[in-house]
């Protein structure tokens, strides 16, 4: 398999998880909120900001997946790691209101590094691939 074919697979993973979790927390809200690691349910109808935790994940797996299908390899690279930040931030937030320790580190930060590792495959490979380009269209020295 390609280092091509390979980052594709990975992208399309994350993508695809995404897509999952904003099913999940848009459609099924408090069977959703356990496995997002804080202690306690929000008071009153906090299912709301459930469903606006799925709005957001919708949000970001259709940004990389159109750019995936459309083949944006390189802003594709730039959104995912940009999108590494939200799963930080959900550790963050799980951290600090005293929630599972477990589920910050080994869900959301695992998951906000493997995202910045796709990120940071696919922009690899764009770099080499935009360097000859770049050359080709600089001008050529002019002789002095």
């Amino acid at each position: 398999m390609s280092r091509k074919n390979l980052n594709t697979v990975l992208a399309t993973a994350v993508v695809g998880f995404t897509f999952y979790l904003a099913l999940s927390f848009i459609l099924t809200p408090a069977a959703s909120a356990p496995g997002f690691g804080l202690p306690t349910w929000p008071s009153g109808d906090g299912g709301g900001f459930l469903i606006v935790k799925g709005c957001r994940e919708l949000a970001m797996g259709l940004g990389t997946g159109i750019l995936l299908v459309t083949g944006q390899r390189r802003a594709l690279g730039v959104v995912l790691l940009m999108t590494a930040a939200a799963p930080l931030g959900d550790m963050v937030n799980v951290l600090a209101h005293h929630g599972s320790t477990a589920i910050a580190f080994g869900v959301h930060g695992l998951t906000s590094a493997l995202i910045a590792i796709t990120g940071l495959l696919i922009l690899g490979e764009t770099s080499k691939t935009r360097k000859p380009q770049e050359a080709a269209a600089a001008p050529a020295a002019q002789p002095a």
